[in-house]
């Protein structure tokens, strides 16, 4: 099912291109060579024409194409703040992408379709909890990435304030992780929330910082006043 749409960004392959972000992105798959504003476009057209059990269904035929472009798209189609239906069926899916995750921009455009599933039923935390104990590293990560909504929430509630110290501790235990990227998600994770809860970040800061890589730790703290 998921054929024609595979087809549509085909058709829009930019060889050379391709090979600049197989190089940029060092992993080694397809690239078609598109711009995020041409599958943007393309994604948008299929949300409006098409039920959300089709776009799961093409979601993840697009997904196991392996193909950057085609998994970037899939993830998109799923990127939706409110289900009327399909919600669930929707975050199942997403829910094993992380399994494949092998690069942050794929991972990111996963991780962004599944926060919205994420906030549409905070009990989902259970089973990203599980993802901190992977030794897949991007795994790891995908927890992080997948909580962001939760650091730019101006009056969180005390639910949203429990889950926001769940995830705090989940970076506490990261702090020591040597991984670039998982540094980088913790510093990121950390950056955001002060710009809601500075004081926070500032004891975070003082009880993990020097587990943390010089540069994570600068960049946690870069936008405190």
């Amino acid at each position: 099912m998921h054929e024609p749409y595979f087809a549509a960004l085909t058709a829009l392959a930019d060889p050379e291109r391709a090979a600049g972000m197989r190089e940029y992105h060092k992993v080694d798959r397809e690239y078609l060579g598109l711009t995020n504003p041409q599958i943007n476009d393309l994604t948008k057209q299929w949300r409006e024409e098409l039920d959300i059990e089709d776009r799961i269904t093409i979601a993840d035929g697009l997904w196991r194409t392996n193909v950057y472009e085609a998994r970037v798209a899939a993830a998109k189609m799923l990127t939706q703040a409110r289900m009327r239906e399909g919600d669930e069926a929707a975050w199942q899916l997403i829910a094993t992408w992380y399994r494949d995750f092998d690069s942050w921009a794929i991972a990111d455009h996963a991780c962004a379709a599944g926060a919205k599933r994420l906030v549409a039923d905070p009990a989902r935390i259970e089973r990203v909890e599980g993802w901190t104990r992977s030794e897949h590293m991007w795994t790891r990560r995908a927890a992080l990435v997948i909580t962001l909504p939760w650091t730019k929430m101006n009056n969180p509630k005390p639910a949203d304030l429990e889950i926001r110290e769940r995830v705090l501790s989940w970076a506490a235990t990261y702090a020591s992780d040597p991984q670039r990227f998982i540094q980088k998600a913790i510093a990121t994770w950390l950056r955001d929330l002060g710009k809601h809860d500075p004081e926070r970040v500032r004891t975070f800061i003082a009880a993990h910082g020097d587990e943390m890589k010089a540069f994570a730790r600068k960049e946690a703290v870069r936008l405190l006043k």
